[in-house]
């Protein structure tokens, strides 16, 4: 027998739906994509974590600075290799000249049995030693004066550096003193060290006031010299500029550089501003700049412009190593771009496209370029390396448009090398008289080394000059 009535109803079942399953069904997905999101998020936390462990142990080692990671599984056996593969054979070359010939005689019984000797041959052996001495000149000057205007007037030696006597009559010579310039400017060592160099080396005592006092002098007769050389840097049709930080009187100021093909200039300055960039290559520079894409650069609004390449690789680069897989397409699309306009102008250099081949092709990289900075990304990384590249859109591709023009302030990097190594060393200048005759005297080193001609003896011939000279170094004007 059915139920019937409201026994009946009571006992079917009923489907009461407080959700529409439409609703339902999003918030499923929403719910899904969260949890999935929120896995990534933990796995790139703990990646993150334990990168930033490895770097904070890196920084504590002793030879972090100079470290490179973990060494090789199975590194190769130091020296030459045995036998065919040991390559060509080489020794240092016999001398030219010979100062001192000495007799080495047999001796008188063998030393292993004590039986008499016969003479059979003569064999040859040369030896190149330092001879540490120190010469003490004395220079007799004779004084007198003029039977017309009355004035002073005293003789003069060609090895003389200085009409100084009384309270300067004691003074370092030029070879001392171009040896110490060397030292401390070029190769980085303290005033200390230097003065511990002189004294091992050679037996001359010198105090470190005393050194930095001559290498100021030394620099007032570089003076003439690096204004040539920032004339010249000005002039120049192409600079590749950067700059580091410097401290001056324990307070960070920064080092400007500016590379051309002829000369480097340096200058220690209060600041990195446009303000500063502009005085070594003045406000007018009309050239072409190859910079770091440092925003100041940009002001010089006569210059045509070159942003260095290596900077955008190494940033995509370190993006793709810490982004997950769908935050990393865009930083090694963009590396992928950049690297393959290095190989488009390899090989036009190498002549395999033509000059028109180049132009079509550099057309086609600008506009995958727009390409890709017309779309939308959702990675605030991605979103800032889009900003950039959009700035510095123009100014990519100029050593394409431009053959023989460098795509990288890598020339500028090399020659800021050593000065960070002294900054490291020693810290920087005390004084910005000290920071004047930094920039001077590094300035002419550089480019007497750019150019290949002896510093040494420049600096030697500078300072036994009787009046300021401009040393060659300094292109003539056409």
């Amino acid at each position: 027998m059915k139920p019937v009535g409201r026994a009946a109803a009571d006992q079917q079942p009923q489907s009461i739906e407080f959700v529409p399953k439409r609703d339902l069904d999003r918030v499923q997905q929403e719910n899904d994509r969260l949890r999935k999101e929120n896995e990534q998020l933990k796995q790139e936390t703990e990646r993150l974590r334990r990168e930033l462990e490895v770097a904070l142990r890196a920084s504590k080692r002793q030879a972090a600075p100079h470290s490179r990671g973990e060494p090789p599984g199975n590194p190769k056996r130091p020296g030459r290799k045995p036998g065919r593969r040991y390559g060509r054979q080489a020794c240092r070359p016999i001398p030219t000249r010979v100062d001192e010939q000495i007799a080495v005689p047999l001796p008188e019984s063998c030393p292993h049995c004590g039986g008499s000797v016969r003479p059979e041959s003569h064999e040859t052996q040369y030896q190149e030693e330092i001879v540490r001495q120190t010469v003490v000149r004395r220079f007799d000057v004779e004084v007198g004066r003029c039977r017309h205007c009355r004035r002073r007037v005293q003789g003069r030696h060609p090895l003389q550096t200085s009409d100084a006597v009384g309270v300067g009559s004691v003074q370092l010579g030029p070879e001392t003193l171009t040896l110490a310039a060397i030292l401390n400017k070029q190769m980085g060592l303290s005033l200390g060290h230097t003065r511990q160099v002189l004294a091992y080396g050679f037996g001359l005592e010198v105090s470190r006031a005393g050194l930095c006092r001559a290498l100021a002098r030394l620099a007032g007769r570089a003076e003439p010299t690096y204004a040539g050389l920032v004339e010249t840097a000005r002039q120049n049709p192409v600079n590749v500029v950067d700059e580091t930080g410097w401290k001056v009187g324990g307070r960070l100021q920064w080092l400007h550089v500016a590379v051309s093909a002829q000369v480097t200039v340096y200058a220690i300055l209060p600041g990195r501003g446009y303000g500063q960039s502009i005085v070594i290559l003045g406000a007018e520079y009309d050239g072409f700049l190859i910079h770091d894409g440092w925003a100041p650069y940009y002001r010089f609004q006569f210059a045509f412009h070159q942003s260095c390449l290596s900077h955008l690789l190494r940033r995509c680069r370190e993006m793709a190593q810490i982004a997950y897989p769908a935050a990393a397409a865009f930083p090694l699309a963009v590396k992928h771009l950049l690297q393959t306009s290095l190989e488009l102008r390899n090989r036009y250099e190498q002549g395999v496209i033509s000059q028109h081949g180049l132009r079509t092709a550099t057309g086609r990289l600008e506009a995958k370029l727009d390409r890709m900075l017309e779309q939308s990304y959702q990675n605030p990384a991605d979103q800032r390396l889009a900003r950039h590249l959009a700035h510095e859109q123009p100014w990519l591709f100029t050593f394409l448009h431009c053959p023989g023009l460098d795509a990288t302030n890598h020339a500028s990097e090399r020659a800021i090398r050593g000065m960070v190594i002294a900054r490291k060393v020693w810290g920087g200048n005390r004084s910005w008289e000290g920071a004047r005759t930094q920039q001077v005297l590094v300035s002419v080193l550089r480019t007497c080394w750019q150019q290949g001609k002896d510093a040494f003896a420049l600096l030697v011939a500078l300072l036994h000059a009787p009046q300021p000279i401009t040393l060659d170094i300094v292109p003539r004007a056409d």
